[in-house]
C-alpha cells in the first residue's frame, strides 16, 4: 500500500489554502480537498478588506489587531497588484456612538500597533473639504477622520495561495467531496468522491478547514473529534453598478450603531455588512429582505442622493464562539481543536490567513516530529522540518 501523505486538508477557502501552502513549503506532502470550487464559500463573500480591524480595539483584541496590521504590511508587499491601500473616511456625528476624542485615541493606538508606519497614519479632513465627500450628510456632523487600510479581491487571493501550494508540491483535488475519515495506525484513512468514484488514501494528520461546514466534516470522522460550541453569523453585502466614490467610508448604522462599509468595487460600489445568527444549512445561506433594508437605510441616511438599486447581493458565514452577547463583541481570534492526529480550524480572518497557517503547521510539525522521534530515536526532532517563511513568497 502507498505511503500515507503527511497532511490532508479539507476545505479550499483561504484558511485551508494557507495551511496547504505553508505545509508544502515546509517540505510536507499535502493533499487539499475542496467539494465545490476554490474560495466558493465565505472566502469569496467577505468585505474584500485587508485590514487591522479598527473596531476590534473597542473589545480590547489588541493582539489580533497588531497581528492583522503586521499581516497587512506583508500582503501589501507580496501581493501588491491585488492588495491595494486606500483611504477610509470615518465621519463622527453629534449622536455617534463614540466621541471625537475616543476615535482619535483609537486611531492613535491603531497607528502605534502598526509600528508607526505610513499605512497606519491618520488625518483630520478640514470642514472646508466636507463638500468634496460625494454628498455625505453633514447635518450634525462634528468631525471626519481619514486613515488607511487595504482592499483586495478575496477569491483571487485565495486562488493564488492555492496555486502557490500546488507549485510547491501540494496535490489539489477539486471538485472532490469528503465522505469520511477513520482512524488507522498511520493516521487516518480518508474517503472522498471524485466524479462519483470513491477514492481512499491515508494521511498522517487530518486538517479540518471547512469553515461553516467544519462541524459537518467532524461528524463524518471516526472516532468523532471534539466539536466546540460555535455560532454561524451571516454577513450580507450589496453590490451596485454605480460608483459612489473611489474612497472608502466607515459608517455607523442608525439602527444599532454597528459599522457599515461603503467601498469602491469593480467600478461600482460594495456595501456591507450585517451580523445575524444563522441556524440553517450553510449551503443555503442567502441575504434576506431585513438585511437588505438595514444596509440601504444606512446608505441612504449618509448619502441621500445615492438612490440606485443593488444589482447583486450575497451572504457569507463567519464562525464565532457561541455566546449570548451580540456578535460584534465576540472574539475574532481563530480557534484550534486538536485531537489524535486531527486539527480543526474554527474562524479566522482573511487578513491573518498566513499567521493562522503558520500556527497550524507549527502544531502539525510538532506532532509529526514527536511521532517520528518515537520511531527513530536518533533523529533530532527540532531539525527534522522547518516552517517556511511565506512572507518571502510572491503571490
Amino acid at each position: 500500500m502507498a505511503q500515507a501523505v503527511d497532511i490532508c486538508v479539507i476545505g479550499g477557502g483561504i484558511q485551508g489554502a494557507g495551511v496547504a501552502q505553508s505545509a508544502a513549503l515546509s517540505g510536507l506532502s499535502v493533499v487539499l480537498v475542496e467539494k465545490t470550487g476554490w474560495a466558493a464559500g465565505t472566502s469569496s463573500k467577505s468585505s474584500k478588506l485587508i485590514h487591522g480591524g479598527l473596531r476590534y480595539l473597542e473589545t480590547l483584541q489588541l493582539g489580533l489587531v497588531r497581528e492583522s496590521l503586521r499581516e497587512r504590511r506583508t500582503l501589501l508587499k507580496i501581493a501588491e497588484d491585488i492588495v491595494k491601500p486606500n483611504w477610509f473616511y470615518l465621519p463622527i456625528y453629534k449622536n455617534s456612538r463614540h466621541r471625537v476624542w475616543q476615535v482619535r485615541l483609537g486611531l492613535l493606538l491603531y497607528w502605534l500597533l502598526a509600528g508607526w508606519n505610513n499605512h497606519g497614519a491618520f488625518k483630520t479632513l478640514p470642514q472646508a473639504k466636507w463638500e468634496e465627500l460625494e454628498g455625505l450628510n453633514t447635518a450634525d456632523l462634528k468631525h471626519v477622520f481619514m486613515y488607511q487600510d487595504a482592499q483586495t479581491n478575496d477569491a483571487e487571493l485565495t486562488r493564488r495561495v492555492i496555486a502557490s501550494a500546488e507549485e510547491h508540491g501540494a496535490t489539489l483535488l477539486c471538485p472532490a467531496t469528503f465522505l469520511s475519515a477513520e482512524k488507522c495506525p498511520e493516521g487516518y484513512m480518508v474517503s472522498i468522491a471524485i466524479n462519483r468514484q470513491i477514492t481512499t488514501f491515508k494521511c498522517r494528520r487530518l486538517v479540518n478547514a471547512g469553515g461553516p461546514w467544519a462541524n459537518q466534516i467532524a461528524d463524518s470522522i471516526a472516532p468523532k473529534p471534539p466539536i466546540p460550541s460555535v455560532d454561524l453569523v451571516k454577513g450580507t453585502h450589496l453590490q451596485f453598478t454605480e460608483q459612489l466614490s473611489p474612497r472608502c467610508f466607515y459608517l455607523e448604522a442608525q439602527h444599532d450603531q454597528r459599522p457599515v462599509f461603503v467601498l469602491p468595487y469593480q467600478g461600482g460600489t460594495l456595501l456591507g455588512t450585517t451580523e445575524t445568527i444563522f441556524t440553517g444549512d450553510p449551503d443555503q445561506v442567502n441575504p434576506d429582505s431585513n438585511e437588505v433594508d438595514y444596509l440601504l437605510e444606512t446608505l441612504h441616511y449618509q448619502f441621500p442622493h445615492f438612490q440606485y438599486k443593488p444589482v447583486n447581493a450575497w451572504a457569507g458565514l463567519r464562525v464565532l464562539p457561541a455566546g449570548h452577547t451580540d456578535a460584534f463583541r465576540r472574539s475574532r481570534e481563530v480557534q484550534f481543536v486538536e485531537s489524535d492526529d486531527y486539527l480543526a480550524i474554527y474562524g479566522g480572518k482573511l487578513t491573518v490567513y498566513r499567521a493562522t497557517a503558520h500556527k497550524a503547521v507549527e502544531v502539525l510539525l510538532r506532532s509529526l516530529q514527536l511521532a517520528d522521534a518515537a520511531t527513530r530515536p536518533n533523529m533530532k526532532p527540532d531539525t527534522a522540518f522547518e516552517i517556511a517563511d511565506t512572507a518571502q513568497v510572491k503571490l
